[in-house]
């Protein structure tokens, strides 16, 4: 076979044009990139076998139309595959880049299945929506009409600006009110720019902006403007805040000097690549630059955080986690990912004790797996006498994510919840026992995933159009 030109030369941007093939001489290497990812993107879109039963359909909690864009795509109608994808998903550009399609779509193709390899769903998904904004295919927000009607949502993450996304559309007032200085949530300051780009997001901020939608950030209900001020000025209010407050870690030495919460430190990262002033990051808090690193925990976000440590530098990143890899709550990709750049994990391991203030160990605890727990998983035990000591000079504690007490924090004593402290609602309305409140994403779920909260936030949004609606026919027959 002879050998393809495009492969050689577009990994090596800095060759003189006088290297390249005729063909290519005198070509911006973005040019030739482009054509390649097109056909990189065609190959793959081709490679859908149409199947008669889309698993990968069903398995996406958007239920976006997989196959039809596919087909789209490999036949080089990006505009229309484009079109097709953005009317079950309002950020697929986002989905494409973070969505653990192993676990979801691509997991459960049938060309996967079959031993075959799957088709990289996630890969097209962000080329041809990447390729929709440099087209300029993404059309503005502009209803057709305006409605009188106003919803207030709480929280700018994703579920928050989905609902928002599709209200606005539909010609309703919405005002967005996030604590942060930008919106966007945990995609903005708890994923990596090496995984989500912080363009990629603030782009689809700015869309909402421009198509009508009043960010107030910097706001936070309770403290700059109260719960009930909020139901006074709008006709609905949709909770959206996510779950932010970390799970401790238990044991002696837990409270030491370098031990550092997993969203504080990614936090801290993803400032710095906005160029903002981060003292904890410069003074070294939050900056595992020259240091052994130990992350604990075995989600998403522990994988962020072994990866992002890496990237600055750390001496050493160690991964513990209390059950094995096949019983690993975050995505195996991630995992792969992490090992090839350096990463190494201590499965079945736990921690029992910190050691030194500021820490300079962790003492670990070997587990082996044993009979399942209530949730069908099985419980990790103690090996009695295993144990050893692992030096870290930076302990990140990425155990996962609990619901704030928005009751108290709120004064509003009459929020429903759930014992685990998460916002009791209908899952496909976002209906509270409140009248005019709903709630949407992970402060509903507990901590999930991005896709579901656009599902919930889009969902919402249809509910929340139908009320108002029931309720100006009401009030038009009185």
């Amino acid at each position: 076979m002879a050998e393809n030109p495009m492969l050689k030369f577009v990994t090596t941007p800095r060759d003189m044009p006088e290297k390249r093939p005729p063909d290519l001489r005198n070509r911006d290497f973005h040019e030739i990139y482009a054509e390649y990812a097109d056909a990189k993107a065609r190959e793959q879109a081709s490679r859908c076998s149409q199947c008669g039963v889309p698993y990968c359909q069903t398995h996406c909690p958007l239920h976006n139309n997989i196959p039809d864009w596919l087909r789209l795509t490999a036949e080089g109608r990006l505009q229309e595959a484009y079109e097709l994808s953005q009317a079950t998903n309002t950020f697929p550009e986002i989905c494409g880049r973070i969505c653990p399609q192993d676990r979801l779509c691509e997991g459960n193709c049938v060309i996967e299945q079959a031993g075959h390899g799957t088709v990289t769903i996630g890969a097209v998904e962000k080329y041809i929506t990447d390729t929709a904004w440099e087209q300029g295919w993404v059309p503005p927000i502009a209803p057709r009409r305006e409605r009188a009607e106003s919803v207030g949502v709480i929280g700018a993450g994703p579920g928050g600006l989905a609902a928002a996304d599709a209200l606005r559309r539909a010609g309703v007032q919405v005002t967005v009110y996030d604590r942060h200085d930008r919106g966007g949530g945990l995609m903005i300051y708890g994923i990596p720019g090496f995984k989500l780009g912080k363009e990629v997001v603030m782009r689809r901020m700015e869309q909402l902006e421009q198509g009508g939608v009043e960010m107030k950030l910097n706001c936070a209900v309770g403290t700059d403007i109260s719960f009930d001020a909020l139901r006074s000025r709008h006709d609905a209010i949709i909770i959206a805040t996510g779950v932010y407050k970390s799970r401790e870690l238990q044991g002696p030495g837990a409270g030491a000097v370098g031990i550092v919460r997993a969203l504080d430190y990614l936090t801290a990262s993803n400032r710095r690549s906005f160029g903002d002033e981060v003292p904890e990051f410069d003074s070294g808090e939050l900056n595992a630059a020259g240091k052994r690193v130990v992350v604990i925990g075995g989600g998403d976000t522990a994988m962020d955080c072994v990866r992002t440590a890496v990237r600055q530098g750390a001496a050493s990143v160690k991964c513990l986690y209390r059950r094995d890899r096949a019983n690993m709550p975050g995505s195996q990709r991630e995992v792969a990912n992490a090992e090839e750049e350096g990463v190494t994990f201590d499965w079945l391991s736990a921690p029992r004790a910190f050691l030194g203030d500021p820490v300079n160990a962790v003492r670990v605890q070997q587990m082996r797996l044993g009979a399942p727990d209530a949730t069908g998983r099985q419980a990790p035990e103690e090996i009695e006498g295993a144990e050893h000591d692992e030096p870290a000079d930076m302990v990140i504690k990425a155990l996962g994510f609990e619901p704030e007490d928005l009751p108290t924090l709120w004064g509003q004593p009459d929020l429903p919840v759930t014992r685990w402290g998460t916002i009791r609602a209908e899952f496909e309305t976002g209906r509270t026992g409140m009248e005019g409140v709903y709630a949407v994403g992970d402060i509903v779920r507990g901590a999930s995933l991005v896709v579901w909260a656009i599902r919930d936030g889009r969902d919402c949004a249809d509910a929340v159009l139908g009320d108002l609606d029931a309720a100006g026919a009401a009030l038009a027959a009185e």
